[in-house]
């Protein structure tokens, strides 16, 4: 007994959209995660007028804005990422399930 027997005749669905979305995700999540960071980088080049508390302030919440957007951002690519799979594995080989006898098969309980 193999772990997994794929039916006979069943034919695989052609790659879609699904592998395309999977190869790109990388590139997405790095690239949107950088210009996070490169935001935060610029925020803190900036000419500011104000105390130095006030700058610290305004730089800190821009922080916590970009950090809760990357959390967001990465959040959104792994909820593609799982859809894509879960298509890409629906699309796979259709498998015979094993057998399971019934005690009762002939005379149904009551």
């Amino acid at each position: 007994m193999s772990w997994f027997n794929t039916l006979p005749g069943f034919q695989k669905s052609h790659a879609g959209l699904e592998r395309q979305i999977l190869r790109r995700l990388p590139r997405v999540l790095w690239v949107g995660t950088a210009l996070a960071a490169l935001l935060a980088g610029v925020m803190r080049w900036l000419p500011w007028s104000g105390s130095e508390v006030e700058v610290s302030t305004r730089i800190t919440t821009v922080d916590i804005y970009l950090i809760s957007l990357v959390i967001l951002h990465w959040t959104a690519v792994l909820t593609v990422a799982i859809g894509a799979f879960i298509v890409l594995v629906m699309k796979g080989p259709a498998y015979v399930a094993d057998p399971y006898p019934l005690n009762d098969a002939d005379r149904p309980a009551p």
